[in-house]
């Protein structure tokens, strides 16, 4: 099984659940070419099988191997970028954030628990893509931090017609990250995720600023 350019192959020690060897005819049960022949063919097909007994698994995001749930990914469109990529154009957006939470396995590392977190959310996100919440959720999977932001849309209500106008006439939306260490590569994730999970037509402007440092007492 090839999965973004992961190949699964052969496992040692890996027992078939299946063993072809119990199948065949009863006048091969004591031939031992037979057997080893099949007990060859059953080495190749374990993994196979393994995937298809575990297949439920393999589309749980805190549950799938990591390349597996970067594919996953792929599939459900999920907003991420790879720390190591951040910074050049050139490179795919679904990639492993840099900073977030989720159920996985214990020797994950940082970004590959930020994987499944931002895969596990992606489908919800869609429900709410192009609004304030989503573009919220979005930065706070990929930063860990709540973003601060100021857009022109507003709703209100009045009890007479011809009530005034919310919001501003001229559309813009601007987000604020405050990072412990924050730089251009930073910033620059944070406005390809801005311009993905914005609504389509507004004109938007990103910041990363310091976060404010509380001394310890």
């Amino acid at each position: 099984m090839t999965t973004g350019g992961s190949t699964r192959g052969s496992v040692d020690g890996l027992a078939s659940s299946a063993p072809l060897g119990v199948m065949l005819p009863a006048v091969f049960a004591d031939d031992d070419l037979a057997q080893r022949f099949v007990g060859g063919i059953d080495e190749v097909l374990a993994p196979l099988h393994n995937v298809l007994d575990c297949l439920d698994a393999y589309f749980t995001p805190s549950l799938a191997p990591a390349d597996f749930t970067r594919w996953l990914g792929s599939w459900v469109g999920a907003e991420t970028e790879a720390p190591d990529t951040a910074g050049h154009a050139d490179d795919p957006v679904t990639k492993a954030p840099l900073t977030a939470s989720s159920t996985g396995f214990p020797q994950d590392t940082e970004e590959t628990a930020a994987l499944r977190a931002a895969v596990t959310a992606a489908v919800r996100l869609h429900r709410i893509r192009g609004t304030r919440r989503g573009l919220a959720e979005a930065v706070r999977l990929a930063f860990g931090v709540e973003p601060e932001i100021t857009e022109s849309g507003a709703a209100a209500w009045d009890a007479r017609p011809l009530g005034p106008v919310p919001g501003e006439p001229r559309p813009h939306l601007h987000v604020t990250v405050r990072l412990p260490e924050p730089g251009p590569a930073a910033e620059h994730r944070l406005e390809r995720l801005v311009a993905a999970a914005r609504p389509a037509h507004m004109p938007y402007t990103v910041h990363v600023t310091a976060a404010e440092r509380t001394s310890d007492r």
